[in-house]
């Protein structure tokens, strides 16, 4: 008998479950509900409230709506989206994360202060992710984004640094970042840095190894479009090599391989618990001879 587990620790973060029951919530009383981008990285879960009257639009729709509810997803807005909507009496259901909006609030300050001075406003994160477009949309477009230490290249190291990170990055990234502008600055310029890495993000890092390691073989479940999913399967791996990636049930379509008896179902902060469970019958229905 093959013993299937779903990682307790895996599933929707508190600013995915806010929107998401945001969406829910407006769509009782509405047969139509905007939502400026994927309310959640995950296609069946966005496919799942498009039946319920959630239509999920981009940026240049957006701009063109008159007079409609539009929901603001978990990751967070720049200043233009809210100036366009007071432009076109647009209502904002604003889901941001509260972790996002304090970033953002941070930078925002931050930019204000240090602006006149030349400071370097950096942030590492994805760039073209809706998370690190909100962030530096608090600069008026002015924030440098650092993808990876190589990317330190393009700051000016006699200049001051200020330096953030987006919510759902790697902590031991960020260290890596932090250290090497720290080898880098001149002498007498000044370097300050905030980790503000969300830790209910960050600590499912170190409990998906764990999880990971303990079993002969893991589903790790996600949506493609997942940068999240994506950190959480490359530690998943690290854990244990036989770590399959899917992004839904029916992509399971073998038995798994002999001497296999412990399977383990987990998945990014996007993915939903159903939708694990979904997984974990499925693997269950096609070893249930062994």
């Amino acid at each position: 008998m093959i013993e299937v587990e779903i990682d307790k620790g895996s599933g929707f973060c508190f600013g995915v479950v806010t929107a998401i029951e945001s969406a829910e919530r407006e769509l009782k009383n509405t047969d139509r509900l905007y939502c400026l981008g994927d309310i959640v990285h995950n296609s069946l879960e966005v496919e799942r409230l498009e039946e319920s009257g959630l239509r999920t639009i981009e940026h240049d729709e957006f701009t063109r709506l008159k007079g409609e509810k539009v929901l603001l997803r978990a990751h967070g807005e720049p200043p233009s989206t809210y100036e366009i909507a007071r432009r076109n009496n647009i209502t904002i259901v604003d889901a941001t994360c509260p972790v996002v909006l304090q970033l953002q609030r941070k930078i925002h300050k931050c930019y204000v202060a240090t602006r006149d001075s030349h400071t370097q406003v950096v942030i590492y994160g994805k760039k073209g992710h809706a998370e690190v477009n909100g962030l530096v949309g608090q600069t008026e477009g002015t924030a440098i984004v650092i993808e990876k230490v190589e990317d330190l290249d393009r700051l000016d190291f006699n200049r001051n640094i200020c330096l953030f990170s987006q919510t759902t990055k790697s902590l031991d990234g960020f260290r890596e970042v932090v250290a090497e502008i720290r080898r880098r600055i001149a002498d007498g310029v000044r370097f300050e840095y905030f980790d503000t890495i969300c830790r209910q993000v960050a600590n499912r890092l170190p409990n998906i190894k764990t999880f990971a390691s303990r079993h002969d073989w893991v589903y790790f479940v996600a949506g493609k479009k997942s940068s999240n999913g994506k950190m959480l399967l490359e530690e998943c791996r690290k854990a244990n090599p036989n770590t399959v990636f899917i992004s839904e049930a029916k992509e399971i379509i073998e038995p798994l391989p002999e001497g296999v008896s412990s399977v383990g179902v987990c998945g990014a902060t996007s993915t939903p618990k159903w939708l694990m469970e979904e997984v974990a019958v499925r693997i269950r229905e096609l070893n249930a001879n062994r």
